[in-house]
């Protein structure tokens, strides 16, 4: 969908991610509270392979509650990512093979302001220009992508909300951001073989 601005950013700042060998280090810690459970931990089953990540439920704990909401719903099911970027990101949760949007629930606060960063192999929420927009779409950041850090809380400076890790399979996610691209209709950087999210589900 062209009005995500996760595109727009990098165009808009002339900026994409750094290719360092190894990823930067979050400054604060991810760790569940003391005292509550584990933070959970997803399953992406693609059509690439698969993809664990753990979610940051202490950290971003309004933004993880949304994303375990779609997952528990099934609504990732049959789901593709829509948009993927060399030395960026690959980004989905909306869209279906044919290139139309499910529809979504509410938009949810930004919590980009919880100190984590957008460092490689990190989960962060998709959104439109308006910093609290963020619904169902969501991004596995290839790059250490400081620009998309939090700055303050102007509409510019907002950032992006982080809220998980890739813990396993982030050569499948390389895979994907590495699939022939091109254009349909009016979105971008669309695989030109649909990659699916063939099924999401929270490891018990």
């Amino acid at each position: 969908m062209t009005r995500f601005a996760v595109f727009l950013a990098a165009l808009l700042l002339g900026v994409t991610g750094c290719n360092a060998k190894e990823p930067g280090k979050q400054t604060v810690s991810t760790q569940s509270a003391a005292g509550q459970p584990a933070n959970p931990r997803v399953l992406i089953e693609t059509s690439k392979g698969n993809i664990t990540v753990e979610l940051f439920a202490n950290n971003a704990p309004i933004t993880v509650q949304n994303f375990l909401t779609y997952v528990n719903s099934g609504f990732y099911d049959g789901v593709i990512f829509h948009r993927v970027i060399p030395g960026f990101m690959v980004q989905g949760g909306g869209m279906l093979p044919d290139m139309t949007e499910k529809p979504r629930g509410k938009p949810i606060q930004n919590e980009a302001d919880n100190g984590l960063k957008n460092l490689r192999g990190t989960l962060a929420m998709a959104r439109t220009g308006d910093p609290h927009s963020a619904g169902s779409q969501f991004f596995i950041n290839v790059a250490d992508n400081y620009f998309l850090n939090h700055r303050g809380k102007s509409i510019e400076g907002w950032g992006y909300a982080v809220f998980g890790q890739v813990v396993e399979g982030m050569e499948v996610a390389d895979a994907i951001v590495s699939v022939p691209r091109g254009d349909y209709g009016p979105h971008q950087d669309v695989p030109l073989e649909p990659v699916v999210m063939k099924k999401v589900t929270v490891i018990k």
